[in-house]
């Protein structure tokens, strides 16, 4: 065992007579290590709870506590339990062995002592523990680098996954900002959501940043669809139509073919909710499935709102009162009105 280490590795001697811990004391002390001495299981309790040594030598056989006992307290705290204890004892006997072992001791030594085979014993152990602590934090170093490049990596799939929304947007003759404040409209409404009774169990903190995070991923299945019939004028026919409503199975598809890490499964999972069935309508007589009031899940729901103004005051110009106007109308039948009325009253916050 390395010097060094060794004259920083304090180890704890506990036996109540003054003698034995004495004998310890300076064999202990020859190895280079710092000998702290206890004269019972309580007294050790006392020292440990202060500074956790790296080794325990510990005596079987005392008043009050004895070693076993001691070893369970102390193989039953998280701080402890991985520091090796060395019983000693003037018995010799199998079951002896077995018993401390079984309780989670590290080994053993007779009475009365000898020194090489003490110091022995002792340098192993600390030489273990040390590797042990080396292999904890080798662990704990590769498990951060492997989660932050994982984190690493779904930020890139996500970056990707915006590049491709951007690029359908673009195809809908939508602005490069649309997709920003898409985003930021549908977190003002899920806020305003989160204050009202009837949502207030639905929608957290972590919910909210959710679905700003999926909501602009709505027409990614855009991409999937010709750009000529995404940008053409006239009414399409229904041919045109169903191809351009299948964008929301492309969508839902292209997310859905997405396996990644739990983290990222959750923003995943309300990404594809919300690209599958944003343009289902409240009675029903949307698509793709037809699903009609709270089948639709609710981010869905949320998005349809919101896509809906940013639609109006965009493409049409149309002024935050006269958007709202139209969207009224219809309620009831594109939208659950219990959002709209949230809408309509957090308006003001929208941008």
């Amino acid at each position: 065992m390395d010097n060094g280490v060794r004259n920083m590795a304090k180890v704890l001697i506990v036996d109540d007579l003054e003698v034995n811990r004495l004998v310890l004391e300076d064999i202990i002390r020859e190895m280079g290590c710092c000998p702290v001495l206890a004269e019972s299981g309580e007294a050790a309790l006392e020292i440990v709870g202060k500074a956790v040594p790296q080794l325990i030598l510990s005596d079987i056989s005392m008043p009050g506590m004895d070693g076993y006992e001691l070893c369970s307290v102390l193989k039953g705290n998280e701080k402890t339990r991985n520091v090796p204890i060395i019983f000693i004892s003037a018995f010799d006997h199998p079951e002896d062995v077995v018993k401390g072992l079984g309780l989670g001791g590290a080994d053993y030594i007779t009475k009365p002592f000898v020194p090489k085979i003490v110091q022995a014993r002792v340098g192993v152990h600390l030489s273990l523990y040390q590797a042990n602590l080396a292999l904890k934090e080798t662990n704990r170093r590769l498990q951060a680098s492997v989660k932050e490049q994982l984190k690493q990596m779904e930020q890139e799939k996500k970056d990707v996954l915006y590049a491709l929304a951007a690029i359908a947007a673009q195809n809908s003759c939508y602005r490069r900002e649309h997709i920003k404040r898409l985003s930021r409209n549908c977190s003002i409404l899920a806020q305003g959501m989160q204050l009202s009774p009837l949502f207030e169990r639905q929608i957290s903190d972590a919910y909210i940043d959710t679905i700003e995070l999926a909501a602009p991923l709505c027409d990614i299945g855009n991409i999937g669809v010709p750009w000529e019939l995404l940008r053409k004028k006239a009414a399409l026919n229904d041919e045109e139509r169903k191809a351009v409503q299948k964008h929301t199975d492309i969508g839902a598809q292209l997310l859905g073919d997405l396996h990644v890490g739990s983290d990222y499964n959750d923003f995943l999972s309300v990404a594809v909710d919300i690209a599958h069935y944003h343009h289902e309508n409240w009675d029903g007589s949307g698509y793709p499935e037809g699903l009609k009031g709270n089948e639709i899940p609710l981010a869905a729901q949320i998005v349809s709102v919101a896509e809906v103004y940013c639609a109006l005051t965009e493409k049409k110009n149309y002024s935050r009162e006269e958007a709202l106007e139209i969207m009224g109308r219809e309620a009831e039948v594109k939208f659950n009105p219990d959002i709209f009325k949230i809408c309509r009253k957090i308006s003001r916050q929208l941008c």
